[in-house]
């Protein structure tokens, strides 16, 4: 069943700055994840739009879309308003059986709404992602609460000073100044408030039982060293995804490990991503 939202009167396609690359005959989207927008793919997008029919868009949070998109009610409780936009921006564009690659949260809304509807996907590529973030009783998210509990404080007390921190951290790279400046400047574009509800939707989640539900197959890919998302998660969802039991095999389901630092491969490592996307199946 096709879904639609109301955005004001403008349609989704409008609203979340949707845009298409290339005009090859499969469909790639490409979802970006928290502090930053469809701009974070433009090392990739050249490329890409050599072989695919690339879409890029903004998520609801991002200060390219009108602020009356960004609805609390609808985007602060759970990943399901952002799955729905998925959902809703496929169907308005007619887009099935896509190849999805998604970023940090976004490999979550991309399992979300492959539960929903299976048939808008034909492969999911889940790019340092995770299903939880906090450590749990028998599980390792990367997190204790309260790490988190610091984190939301001083975005809070000091937005701009906690970027500065931030952003050099979760980028990793020690030697890519021009990452870390993009990164800052994609996240000082956004509304403190709005960083911050985001920030605990993203953090306080728990999707870990969304895995044993997805039946499209997935590659896993995941940086050697990444601060915000333990190696280990990445053979954690492989092991839970819901294809893993189908027949017994797991031959649909890969993990891939970049030899590289930082939560975003996308912009320090980019050649050596399209390397592993090349040799894996896309290309």
């Amino acid at each position: 069943m096709r879904t639609s939202y109301d955005f004001g009167g403008v349609g989704i396609v409008n609203a979340l700055n949707a845009n298409i690359y290339g005009n090859g005959s499969q469909t790639l989207v490409l979802a970006h994840g928290y502090g930053t927008d469809q701009t974070v793919w433009h090392f990739l997008i050249p490329y890409l739009a050599c072989y695919f029919k690339v879409l890029v868009f903004d998520l609801a949070f991002s200060p390219n879309v009108s602020p009356q998109v960004y609805n609390e009610n609808k985007y602060s409780s759970s990943f399901d308003g952002y799955a729905g936009d998925l959902v809703c921006l496929l169907d308005e564009l007619n887009m099935n059986e896509t190849i999805y690659l998604g970023h940090s949260m976004s490999a979550m809304i991309g399992c979300l709404a492959a539960t929903k509807r299976p048939e808008l996907f034909k492969h999911l590529i889940l790019l340092n992602g995770s299903p939880r973030y906090l450590n749990g009783k028998g599980y390792e998210g990367g997190f204790e609460r309260s790490d988190l509990n610091t984190i939301f404080k001083s975005m809070r007390q000091d937005f701009p000073s906690w970027v500065h921190s931030f952003a050099p951290i979760a980028i990793g790279a020690k030697n890519n100044p021009e990452a870390v400046a993009e990164f800052e400047d994609s996240l000082l574009r956004m509304k403190p408030e709005v960083a911050l509800s985001v920030a605990k939707t993203v953090f306080l989640s728990d999707l870990r039982w969304v895995l044993p539900r997805v039946f499209v197959p997935c590659t896993i890919i995941q940086s050697k060293k990444d601060p915000i998302v333990p190696k280990h998660v990445a053979f954690y969802m492989k092991r839970k995804l819901g294809s893993n039991n189908n027949n017994g095999s797991d031959s649909s389901n890969k993990v891939k490990i970049l030899k590289t630092n930082g939560h975003f491969p996308h912009l320090t490592a980019y050649p050596l991503l399209l390397k592993v996307l090349n040799s894996s199946f896309v290309l």
